[in-house]
């Protein structure tokens, strides 16, 4: 069930991480998100970011298996990695609608889950 937690959890951080690094992006849209300074468009994201770090924190430490949890800190940083690309894309195609989901990028993500096979081959 600590594997569940962790995933769940870290997928949440990713979402929020996710919109904090590129959710500004988007929001230029809109002419008053746009007309401000780069100091407060930096504020906003990082206090969407704070929402990240309430979620990372517990899943790294219900995962780790030096507190109990199932998961080796390689293993930890893989799942991260796979759910942050995989949020990311999700985030990309739902709000980006210029970008495009290509041939290499799925290449890619096939590589990713041979990566997450040979982490935790024992």
């Amino acid at each position: 069930m600590k594997s569940v937690y962790t995933i769940v959890l870290l997928i949440l951080s990713n979402t929020f991480m996710t919109f904090a690094w590129y959710g500004h992006l988007k929001l230029r849209e809109f002419k008053w998100f746009n007309s401000l300074p780069l100091i407060s468009v930096i504020l906003i994201s990082w206090g969407i970011a704070l929402f990240e770090y309430f979620f990372q924190v517990p899943a790294n430490r219900i995962g780790f298996k030096e507190s109990g949890g199932p998961f080796s800190l390689v293993e930890l940083k893989v799942i991260q990695e796979v759910i942050t690309l995989v949020v990311f894309m999700a985030f990309t195609l739902l709000f980006f609608k210029n970008e495009t989901f290509k041939l290499n990028h799925l290449i890619g993500f096939i590589f990713l889950v041979l990566a997450v096979y040979f982490i935790f081959k024992k």
